[in-house]
Order: structure tokens, then sequence, then C-alpha cells
């Protein structure tokens, strides 16, 4: 009941979304207010290439699955301006006392974005709520689990009902992942490396309703062999990653 009614806050606090023009993501990656760990983390992610290529508008209403640290949400909150928000999830099971602080620290430089945390094998969200939902190198967890770092089984074709359900028709959803060579046992797979074969990845939103809309090589890394796992040092931050842009269909 706590978090529906957090959620709930949150949106009715967000201002509707017009049809507006393309989210000033340039300015807002160079925000000199960005903390400098986050700034530290552009030159692999891209910030700018990869929104721009989402569709992110100015007005916006968007939703930030698998968080972290809200990398993502802060940027897309400058971004879409004061007429749009972000709504930013973090599982439970990942928070942790520095997440909730830098999390609580991004709320107060940008009011537009808000965050809840819930179990991630519990997500709720409000249907045809938001206009571009994104994942950043998470998707992949809903195949993963582990007792040690206390995160369930997750059923995927689960989450993504109730990912697609949140969008609204036309909406746009946008998907960041490290590249799997193809073959193996997903659920295997991301045990073993945190990856997942991209096919794997359109499969499965397509069966839950998404409309495949294009995809971006801005992340691509050719000498990534796809073996190693994404935390091996030298390797990480510099992935080979698929950007992939779905949609809700309009009708």
């Amino acid at each position: 009941m706590l978090k529906r009614c957090l959620i709930a806050a949150a949106l009715a606090a967000m201002p509707l979304a017009a049809h507006a023009a393309p989210a000033d993501v340039t300015a807002a990656v160079a925000a000199p207010d960005r903390p400098a760990e986050a700034r530290a983390l552009d030159e692999g992610r891209r910030p700018a290439e990869v929104l721009r290529f989402g569709g992110l508008k100015r007005g916006d209403r968007a939703l930030d699955l698998f968080t972290g640290s809200g990398y993502f949400a802060e940027i897309m909150g400058g971004a879409i301006g004061p007429a749009g928000s972000v709504l930013a999830w973090e599982p439970a099971n990942f928070l942790n006392d520095q997440s909730r602080a830098a999390l609580g620290a991004i709320h107060q430089r940008a009011p537009n974005v808000s965050w809840f945390a819930a179990p991630a094998d519990a997500l709720g969200l409000p249907e045809r709520a938001f206009d571009f939902v994104m994942i950043n190198l998470n998707y992949h967890d809903t195949y993963w689990q582990s007792d040690r770092f206390h995160f369930p089984r997750m059923d995927p074709p689960g989450f993504l009902r109730t990912v697609f359900n949140s969008l609204k028709p036309g909406g746009t959803m946008l998907v960041i992942d490290h590249v799997a060579n193809p073959g193996r046992d997903t659920r295997e797979e991301v045990n073993a490396t945190h990856r997942i074969d991209p096919a794997t990845i359109r499969a499965d939103f397509e069966r839950a309703g998404f409309v495949f809309d294009g995809e971006s090589n801005v992340l691509r890394n050719p000498q990534d062999d796809h073996t190693k796992l994404v935390f091996d040092p030298s390797i990480r931050g510099h992935t080979d990653r698929i950007v992939y842009r779905f949609r809700r269909p309009a009708r």
C-alpha cells in the first residue's frame, strides 16, 4: 500500500506531457552540478547519443528501471525540463545506503526526479502512465538469481507485461545491455557473465507486445569477445552493448 501511495504521489506531481521538441540532452549531460563520479561514466556510456536515439522529448513522463545510483534518471530529468518528470525504480534487493543517498541527492538537485524501491519480483506500476521507459544494462538481471545478494528469481515475461502496460500507447522503450554469444542457456549465461544474447532481448520484448523500432551502434565494441564477466577489469565499462528501441503500438 505504501509503495502504491508513493508512486501515485509522484505521478500526481508530474505535469502532463505535451507534444514537444527533443529533450536537451547535451545541456543535461553538461550540467555543472552533476557529481564527478557520474561524469566519469559519460565517455563509456555516451548518454547524449543514447537518449537522442531513444527520442526522449521535452515534457515527457519517463521511467528509469533498475536506476542504480540514478545516472540516467538525473540526465533525463534535466533534459526533459520542468514540464516533464522522471520516476526511477531500484530493486529493494539492490538498494543500499550509498544508492539511497545518491538518489536522495538527485531529488534535491532535480525535484522532477522521484524514486521508489520495491522487491525485484514484485514490481507494480500504474498503467499507461509513461511516454518513455528505459533499462540500462540490467534487463539481463530478470534472468539472474543470487542467494548471496538476496536477489530472487524473476519472471521475465511477467516483468515485461508490467512494463508494457505502464507505457502509453505509442510510447518508447529503450533497452541497453551487454552482448553475449548465442547458444547458451540464458540463465546460465547471465549467472556466469551478466550478458545476454540480443536475440533473446528482441524475442522477449516482441512476445510481450512491443514493436522493434531500431537499434544504434553507438555502444558496440568489436574488441569484446563476449566471454568475460562484465565486471572484469579488462572490459568493465567498455563491453559490447546493444541499444534497442521498441514502441508500444499506438492502438
